[in-house]
């Protein structure tokens, strides 16, 4: 089997949609584009192709190729039911590398800057890492290809992936019934670019939201506490070259404070916002301390509830 590549195939479809979301967004006065995050977005898509044209598609397809010869299953014919079970065994790698992407610095520092811009449009789906085979995130096709699936199919699913969430990056698309109970759409999609602490560490899935279903990483969309996309501490900058490579510069000034393996450890692959010290501020203690806050509001409501019925004359 050829590698046969979705994505190129959907450059134009890209484009035309784009277009209709920026018109239909004017219409309906949502937020939509603006330029020059827009430009940043569409600069880190095209930087993105760059990198895997240069250098990150040979890299990783030698890999796949290297674990392939000890597949599991010797041959596994090129049909529609084996690209079905392909893609499904990617799709469950795929929650595992996104859900890993978010919960350890070293991933982080190479998905982040696709979080960093704070509007939500389909330019935001083009705002692609420059890093992703130096963070060797390449490595979760890797089982998958070990079962017997050719690494020619394992990247034709993968880029079929990426097509498929291309287009739960709207605002424009409301609710979708009960497809909501298994893929991922753009109402799942937008917990998990948001900011909200409400909203944090949810919503991995790239085709099926199933996968947050199972393993308890599920959070909806709630109507009374709209979206705030972006990342803790946004960037105020476009500059392309900053958005593709702040994190790991974060990161090599945290090296320098390093005093022991376990802060080298921590710095290096701890949840982003790890410190020694606990003096930053991580996505699970912003979460733990809203969850506090609504259990005392709740609390409180209770209470006053109470004192309203006991002063409630008896007839």
């Amino acid at each position: 089997m050829g590698f046969i590549d979705p994505i190129a195939y959907s450059v134009p479809a890209f484009i035309i949609l784009m277009i209709a979301e920026g018109v239909a967004a004017r219409a309906r006065s949502v937020k939509g584009y603006e330029f020059k995050d827009t430009v940043t977005s569409l600069s880190m898509g095209i930087g993105s192709l760059v990198v895997s044209i240069a250098f990150g598609t040979a890299v990783a397809y030698a890999t796949l190729r290297w674990i392939h010869e000890f597949r599991i299953i010797n041959e596994i014919p090129v049909t529609w039911w084996s690209v079905a079970l392909c893609y499904l065994a990617y799709d469950f790698a795929y929650y595992w590398k996104h859900r890993l992407g978010h919960e350890h610095r070293w991933f982080w520092a190479s998905h982040v800057n696709h979080h960093s811009s704070q509007f939500y449009n389909l330019s935001t789906a083009l705002r692609q890492t420059w890093t992703g085979e130096i963070a060797f995130a390449f490595v979760f096709g890797m089982p998958v290809a070990l079962i017997g699936f050719s690494p020619e199919m394992v990247y034709f699913v993968a880029a079929l992936n990426l097509v498929y969430q291309f287009w739960i990056h709207t605002e424009l698309i409301d609710r979708m019934g009960p497809l909501e109970w298994v893929l991922n759409t753009p109402s799942h999609h937008r917990v998990h670019h948001a900011a909200n602490p409400r909203y944090l560490d949810a919503n991995y899935g790239g085709t099926l939201i199933i996968w947050d279903r199972m393993f308890g990483t599920f959070t909806a969309e709630e109507r009374e506490e709209p979206v705030r996309y972006g990342i803790g501490k946004p960037l105020e900058s476009n500059n392309i070259f900053f958005v593709a490579f702040h994190e790991w510069m974060a990161m090599a000034r945290d090296m320098k404070k390093v005093r022991s393996l376990k802060e080298l450890v921590g710095y290096t692959f701890g949840v982003p916002g790890w410190t020694p010290d606990g003096s930053r501020i991580t996505s699970k203690m912003a979460k733990d301390n809203w969850k506090r806050r609504q259990e005392k509001k709740r609390q409180a409501e209770s209470n006053a509830e109470e004192l309203h019925r006991e002063d409630e004359p008896v007839s």
